[in-house]
């Protein structure tokens, strides 16, 4: 039997293949505070606030273990064995579940055995993480988030989602796989517009295809957007990648045996050819991404001046408001 929070709060019983989902919002969220607090006595009153918050019944004793009786036959239902059972305590109820018996736990261990790995066996952590990211089925606890234990797990999980996705595509990076995850890298910076570290993988992933320009292009996305949402610019470790970029640093390079991308943007023309169209003209290619880049280096300087000039500004209104106190 697993205990499926990674997604809607359902159980599943591998030995037959069935998916039982409790019927009800309230069997939901009592099913996924005892799944997260698993091996953990949760008082009667913790688990009622769960349940009803401020609102709760005439009698939430007596309708708190008609709710833990419908579980419990759930549990039945589903084939539990000695392992998983709902134990009942002078002050609470405490759910056990045998070893790995969550998928919330297999994402965890194999996300940790491919954290692991990422430098020695990069291959083999991009299958690790990938298996463990397959877990998911939808948001963390979904249809559950009553209270704050389900609420807090929720957040703490989907935190844990990402780290496990740039990790993955930090792996990616090095195993040599650019190309296949640009596209990927593209929706995550769209769905997650104030994470910059998916715009840095993807600055990497695209400055390995040759595509250069599109790189700094992504940079510039980036502020525009952490800018308009959070009154921010980018951190440091972003402006330092897209220095890096301008500079074609040695340790952007892809892994051995994969192609420069000075190669990649050089065998462009020669690509043409060999499908029978046009060749650009006088290194047409070479000299739009020269204009490209000498465009994106004077935007940055720019860039560079104002944040300095604003930063000046900011410290003498900071003196003068201290000297008016």
């Amino acid at each position: 039997m697993q205990f499926r929070i990674l997604g809607p709060v359902e159980i599943h019983d591998e030995r037959r293949g069935l998916r039982i989902v409790p019927t009800g919002s309230k069997q939901r969220i009592l099913l996924g505070a005892l799944v997260v607090k698993a091996g953990h006595l949760l008082s009667y009153h913790r688990l009622i606030d769960e349940l009803w918050g401020e609102h709760p019944p005439a009698n939430p004793a007596n309708a708190l273990q008609a709710h833990i009786a419908r579980l419990r036959k759930l549990l039945e239902d589903a084939g539990s064995t000695s392992q998983e059972r709902i134990d009942t305590h002078a002050l609470g109820y405490q759910l056990h579940a045998g070893p790995d018996a969550t998928d919330a736990a297999r994402f965890h261990r194999l996300s940790a055995q491919g954290r692991a790995v990422v430098t020695t066996d990069p291959a083999r952590a991009v299958r690790l993480l990938r298996q463990a990211l397959a877990l998911w089925r939808g948001p963390a606890l979904q249809g559950s988030l009553g209270g704050d234990i389900c609420q807090a797990e929720a957040a703490q999980l989907e935190e844990n989602r990402l780290v496990a996705l740039e990790t993955l595509y930090d792996a990616s990076l090095r195993a040599g796989l650019h190309h296949e995850i640009t596209g990927e890298l593209e929706e995550l910076t769209s769905d997650n517009p104030v994470r910059e570290r998916f715009y840095d993988l993807l600055m990497v992933a695209l400055y390995r295809c040759g595509r250069q320009a599109e790189a700094l292009g992504v940079y510039e996305r980036a502020r525009m957007r952490l800018v308009n949402e959070l009154g921010v610019e980018p951190g440091p470790a972003l402006r330092r990648r897209v220095q890096s970029i301008l500079s074609q640093a040695r340790e952007l390079g892809a892994p051995a045996g994969q192609p420069s991308p000075a190669a990649v943007i050089g065998s462009i023309p020669a690509a043409r050819a060999a499908r029978g169209g046009p060749a650009p003209q006088g290194g047409a290619v070479v000299l739009d991404l020269g204009d490209e880049l000498a465009r994106l280096r004077r935007r940055l300087d720019r860039l560079s001046q104002e944040q300095e000039l604003l930063s000046r500004q900011f410290d003498r209104l900071s003196a003068r408001t201290a000297a008016a106190r």
